[in-house]
């Protein structure tokens, strides 16, 4: 195998991962606790989850041809959530912009990971493209985990190996 074709499997490997973590936090929260901001400049939870999903319709749609940065896209508003949608509409916002991230990483192959993309006018290769877009959502995965194990505090059932505790 080659490298350029073990990169792209282990991008499409952590991002798997990196959903999953999210999912498995929000999956521990109430559905009220979705929208619980922790002070005016904190995000929510359903706050988080619509910008990444937003996010990744914008980059990965059209990811080789055009701009990650889609004109239709409107950024400040995946920071606002009019009403209050339930957690089945949070979540499917969620799933639509992950399904556009893996059609674009399962449709890319060895000769892709040079090839130049943009971001906001900004020249990428496409390794980079894909980098930038891992450090962003492990950022907001780790938001969501730290959300979520605050709100169920003792309650918490840990994501990965537990502390050990003394006796």
């Amino acid at each position: 195998m080659s490298t350029a074709l073990a990169y792209l499997d282990d991008v499409r490997v952590q991002f798997r991962k990196m959903k999953k973590l999210a999912e498995d936090a929000l999956a521990q929260v109430r559905d009220d606790e979705l929208f619980v901001t922790l002070d005016p400049e904190s995000n929510s939870l359903a706050v988080i989850v619509k910008h990444m999903a937003g996010n990744l319709r914008s980059r990965f749609t059209d990811f080789l041809t055009s701009d990650g940065e889609k004109p239709d896209r409107n950024r400040d508003g995946e920071f606002e959530i009019p009403g209050r949608p339930s957690r089945d509409a949070v979540m499917a916002d969620w799933e639509s912009g992950w399904a556009v991230l893996f059609e674009a990483l399962e449709a890319l192959g060895e000769d892709d990971v040079l090839l130049e993309v943009t971001i906001r006018g900004e020249a990428h290769s496409v390794i980079q493209a894909l980098n930038r877009q891992m450090t962003h959502h492990s950022y907001h995965v780790g938001q969501i985990v730290f959300l979520a194990k605050h709100f169920r505090s003792e309650a918490w059932r840990t994501l990965s190996l537990p502390r050990k505790r003394p006796s």
